[in-house]
């Protein structure tokens, strides 16, 4: 194996200083064999943020525009033509509200390049060794010809973390997503295997992770909660990146679905002995008491009979704050299994259906939608 395409690069940034981002950055792509290795003069740069939904930079449910900027900087420098996009869960609409209230699209009209939501999908034919056969991504990142990975150092009550395998699902169009959690269902093994075999056709040349304001506890929406971190991260393999990002918060490796994945079907370096770590050291950077997601059913050693007879007492599952929902629609729009219905001026969610993907709670801007942990979870937690 290319001993590059094991490399981690790591950095510690206190804040997001414009110039103090860039540098930070510019170090990390050195030593992964420069801008020059990824980029060429002329070439169309795919900068794939976690746009999930419309907030602040300071709510860190968004790869801050300082790294977007910074990133977009490097690659103008060295002749490249980036561009914007990615595909959350939402309306147009909605798209160009996040793109403003996170500060992308300031970013985008200073620089003078575009940002717009990732459209138009069309089938992309694996080999017959996949698992999927055919996988539907927006024609504008299958056209790029360098693709520019961006995530968010998040929590995820679904898929334990959110980080660089995680964000290349905004690769797929719209709703398009809620197909796969539907067919998912709570089967978060089956999720991460799509995950990762939708990372590696997309094959982002570079990964460059945002953790200098991470999120814990209930993320990846604005039911987590932001806490500085200072650091960040670059790789080729972004499978490698998100196993040092599970040192680096002090998470239990096998809790990450889509680095477990990653193993079973060999796709990327899961094996931290053999990650070469450049910059700071995971020792220096290494952020203490760092909290995750209440683990659920599906991550314990229980027998399937058992499992579906106490699924409902042992899996967190949204429910409505009633005092902060707007009704925007935006969770029963997102709904791949359409439980969510609105009744006069609150929302009615039927668990029996529920297939407990927080769909809901990724998309809510107001942090309305909780993820609920029942008290049998709590007693054997």
């Amino acid at each position: 194996m290319d001993k590059m395409k094991t490399r981690v690069a790591l950095a510690a940034c206190a804040d997001y200083d414009p110039q103090g981002v860039k540098e930070s950055i510019i170090k990390m792509i050195d030593s992964l064999g420069g801008i020059g290795r990824f980029v060429g003069s002329g070439d169309k740069v795919l900068l794939k943020p976690n746009m999930l939904t419309p907030s602040r930079p300071e709510q860190a449910v968004i790869t801050h525009p300082a790294v977007v900027r910074a990133v977009a900087e490097i690659v103008m420098d060295c002749g490249g033509k980036p561009f914007i996009a990615d595909s959350p869960g939402s309306n147009v609409n909605s798209f160009k509200r996040l793109a403003r209230l996170s500060g992308l699209s300031a970013v985008a009209k200073e620089l003078g390049i575009p940002i717009f939501p990732l459209d138009e999908p069309i089938e992309k034919r694996l080999d017959e060794k996949k698992m999927y056969r055919i996988l539907e991504i927006s024609r504008h990142v299958l056209e790029a010809d360098t693709v520019i990975n961006l995530p968010k150092l998040k929590t995820h009550v679904m898929m334990y973390m959110t980080v660089g395998v995680k964000n290349i699902f905004g690769c797929v169009v719209g709703k398009r997503k809620a197909g796969w959690h539907l067919n998912a269902g709570i089967d978060h093994m089956f999720f991460a295997r799509m995950l990762v075999e939708l990372y590696d056709a997309v094959a982002p040349a570079l990964t460059i992770m945002d953790g200098i304001l991470a999120m814990e506890g209930n993320g990846p929406g604005t039911s987590g909660n932001p806490r500085q971190c200072g650091v960040m991260a670059a790789a080729v393999d972004a499978v490698a990146l998100d196993r040092v990002a599970v040192e680096l918060v002090g998470a239990k490796p096998e809790r990450l679905h889509t680095s477990a994945a990653a193993r079973e079907m060999g796709i990327g370096e899961t094996d931290i002995r053999r990650i070469e770590i450049t910059g700071e050291s995971v020792e220096k950077l290494r952020i203490e008491n760092f909290v995750f997601p209440k683990k659920s059913i599906d991550m314990m050693p229980i027998p399937n009979i058992i499992r579906r007879l106490l699924n409902d007492h042992l899996t967190s599952k949204p429910k409505e704050i009633r005092e902060k929902c707007t009704l925007c629609d935006q969770c029963v729009d997102i709904c791949p299994t359409g439980v969510i219905s609105k009744l006069g001026d609150k929302l009615e969610i039927n668990y029996d259906s529920c297939i407990r993907c927080f769909c809901c709670v990724e998309v809510c801007p107001e942090g309305a939608m909780k993820p609920i942990v029942p008290w049998l979870l709590k007693l054997v937690g």
